[in-house]
């Protein structure tokens, strides 16, 4: 989970000004930011951080637990930036098939030539945030929040699942596919500019043999099928083993681990900040409201 929630729901248990304008700056960051990963307009995530956040004010002071804030914000968040949402020309499908997002020879040989670093590496040094979020945004929907909530916004496995109403094998699934969608989306991108000439076919030795796509290895297309079981712990120790044994055997199977894992990575990082004064404007009005909200019920007494 965002160490921004854990920071709020401690601040709030303080009924002081300061503590108060904290906890809201830290959860304006939060809608915000899910919101653009999610939805990736500026105005519609300023509505929806206004709208969301002012709904939550009667609530925030009974909440002490930060997984219950994130059960009730990120939900509310993603259905109010959803309904807004504005329609893209080729918008993607609603479907990711695991074979198209499995690297293909050329793909794989690109990849052992950058044995140092991955390809994508000086490409999406420079303007690196837009071009993820701008990844991100061409996932389709249901792919995109599994990626952000899980990799973006740290909620574990269980915390999405509980978020989207679904069982965490289905959450596991789209965030594999997510993840290779991504990986592959950023290898593309390091490609065009890198220009045609980074795109001629190479061959992939695996051991004495050159595999074609359509030749390779079945341990190769099950590894691939369960790389963020792997990278993310969640298999057994035996199957684990088995994992790195055929990993460190195939030169191939590194490269793309390596690529993928650098592909997480970047989504981690991903953080996309709302304008200051945008910002502080809404945070006077709604620490106010707040202070007021608090104050009412022993004005009354």
């Amino acid at each position: 989970m965002r160490p921004q929630l854990l920071n709020a729901v401690a601040l709030l248990q303080n009924d002081d000004r300061d503590s108060i304008d904290e906890a809201i700056r830290l959860m304006q960051n939060t809608v915000y930011s899910f919101s653009m990963k999610v939805c990736g307009h500026p105005e519609d995530a300023e509505d929806t951080m206004q709208e969301v956040l002012m709904r939550s004010l009667p609530h925030l002071a009974r909440i002490k637990d930060p997984r219950a804030l994130a059960v009730w914000l990120y939900p509310v968040t993603r259905n109010r930036c959803w309904r807004m949402r504005r329609p893209t020309a080729g918008a993607p499908r609603t479907m990711l098939s695991l074979d198209e997002l499995m690297p293909h020879d050329t793909e794989l040989g690109l990849m052992l030539e950058h044995d140092a670093a991955s390809p994508e590496q000086n490409v999406l040094s420079g303007e690196q945030g837009q071009l993820i979020q701008d990844a991100v945004l061409g996932l389709p929907p249901k792919y995109r929040i599994a990626l952000v909530l899980h990799d973006m916004e740290d909620l574990d496995t269980e915390e999405v699942a509980k978020v989207l109403g679904l069982n965490t094998g289905t959450v596991r699934v789209r965030l594999h596919r997510a993840r290779l969608a991504m990986r592959k989306a950023m290898a593309l991108m390091a490609q065009s500019a890198a220009g045609p000439m980074a795109a001629q076919p190479v061959r992939v030795h695996n051991g004495h043999k050159t595999q074609t796509s359509k030749s390779r290895p079945a341990a190769c297309k099950e590894l691939f099928a369960n790389l963020s079981e792997y990278v993310d712990g969640r298999v057994e120790p035996q199957t684990c083993e088995q994992m790195r044994n055929h990993i460190e055997a195939c030169p191939a199977c590194v490269a793309f681990l390596r690529d993928l894992r650098t592909a997480i990575d970047r989504c981690k990082k991903l953080d996309v900040p709302c304008d200051e004064q945008v910002s502080q404007r809404l945070r006077t009005l709604l620490t106010r409201e707040y202070m007021r909200l608090i104050d009412a019920p022993a004005a009354s007494k």
